[in-house]
């Protein structure tokens, strides 16, 4: 393990937010004899807008130096290909922090090299997904740097138990911080999205909805009207949004408007595993990941056949447990993806939805060159090109089963069929 006394006199990639962990992580290595350069990811993340803002606020804790890594487009195309997968993990979270860890480490990396350092330094707890996001991914795409986390190094533990140690700290230095003892919970975000947690978020009793959403409203301060809203997809993309012709940066960054508004994806209320083994309680925000995924999985439903969706179905549910977990980019990842292309390739077509207090509600499909779905095979209003005599044969196949399983014995009907009788 990488220890604070084994940097002195070294320089260290920092993989700085600007808020409270990022200032006292940086004055402490400092004051430490450690070199410190920020890199501050600018994903376009709305509750902080001013680079210039987080670099004075740095280099007043001690930073040698400050970069920005602009990073719109990456986070923008992997938040497609989390939409792509439909990688919800465990069925409610996008994957926002997930996903947006790898962007920072696979921004950061080539700057590294770029100036020779081969230490990257980060401040996730020892509790939680992050360490190991930032671990893994930098363990895979440059295997030659060492990545060191404050919060494993005993010798920061001996100074620092939580927040309140570390604001005091700040405090009696007069570091420019922003946080306060009393801040309710703690907030990570990017263009994707916001992950609220900690804090009063931790008690069960607390209710979600005392979150102040940052990006659009809850669902019942949403408009009295439902709004429409039309997206076209080429070959898994967002093309364009009620006929605007936008980059994918600028497709999730309408959507997040459009769909905050009708609060749509905001407080999502998640008690989730942890990759370190324990539960944890987050309230998130994605609602422009909201409209565009139930778009497109609206397109999916036409174009998937019936083992084509036992194929995806896993396929996605793996993928949001391998960005959840920070192995986005190991081979069973890369395998994910080759798998995942031929479906991609086909899934182009017009989507339009309605956003309603915080609900996406499918209204039409239109120009799905690909789709399975036949208006007239679906008919049940006239025989049309599917003839149901055809079915004979077919039930009489299936009834050969059917009747084994009961001359066998391993019929067994559940005990609420006797109701009544």
């Amino acid at each position: 393990m990488t220890s604070v006394a084994d940097l002195k006199g070294q320089t260290v990639g920092f993989a700085a937010s600007g808020g409270l962990d990022s200032c006292t992580i940086t004055r402490w290595l400092t004051e430490q004899g450690v070199r410190v350069v920020c890199f501050t990811a600018d994903m376009a993340q709305p509750d902080e807008t001013d680079f210039r803002a987080i670099e004075e606020r740095m280099r007043a804790c001690g930073a040698a130096d400050f970069v920005a890594l602009p990073l719109h487009d990456m986070i923008a195309a992997a938040g497609i290909e989390v939409i792509q997968f439909q990688a919800k993990y465990e069925g409610a979270y996008w994957n926002t922090t997930g996903i947006g860890r790898h962007v920072i480490v696979a921004g950061m990396v080539p700057e590294l090299r770029r100036r020779g350092i081969r230490v990257l330094a980060h401040g996730a707890t020892g509790r939680g997904n992050d360490q190991v996001r930032f671990q893994l991914c930098t363990n895979m795409l440059a295997p030659e740097l060492t990545v060191y986390a404050p919060w494993r190094d005993p010798a920061f533990l001996q100074q620092f138990r939580g927040r309140a140690e570390m604001i005091d700290y700040c405090l009696a230095r007069k570091l420019p911080i922003k946080a306060s003892k009393e801040a309710p919970y703690s907030t990570d975000a990017n263009l994707l999205g916001l992950t609220h947690e900690a804090g009063k978020l931790e008690h069960l009793t607390t209710s979600p909805w005392f979150v102040q959403p940052g990006m659009g409203v809850l669902p019942s301060q949403g408009p009295a009207e439902p709004e429409a809203v039309t997206i076209r997809f080429v070959q898994g993309v967002p093309t364009a949004i009620n006929g605007q012709l936008l980059s994918p940066f600028q497709a999730i960054r309408r959507a997040n408007a459009l769909a905050g508004r009708h609060g749509v994806g905001i407080c999502t209320h998640v008690v989730e595993n942890r990759f370190v083994g324990i539960k944890s309680r987050g309230v998130y925000e994605a609602p422009g990941m909201e409209l565009l995924g139930s778009a497109y999985a609206f397109l999916l439903q036409l174009i998937l056949d019936r083992r084509g969706r036992e194929l995806f179905d896993p396929l996605s549910l793996f993928m949001a447990r391998q960005i959840y977990q920070g192995y986005g980019f190991d081979l069973a990842s890369h395998m994910a993806r080759a798998a995942l292309a031929p479906l991609t390739r086909l899934a182009t077509g017009t989507i339009t939805v309605q956003l309603y207090k915080g609900r996406v509600e499918f209204l039409a499909a239109e120009d799905v060159p690909h789709q399975l779905y036949s208006e007239s095979n679906a008919s049940m209003e006239a025989v049309g090109e599917f003839d149901h005599a055809d079915s004979e044969g077919f039930v009489r196949v299936l009834q050969v089963s059917a009747r084994a399983l009961a001359a066998s014995g391993q019929v067994v009907p559940p005990a609420w069929t006797n109701i009544g009788h």
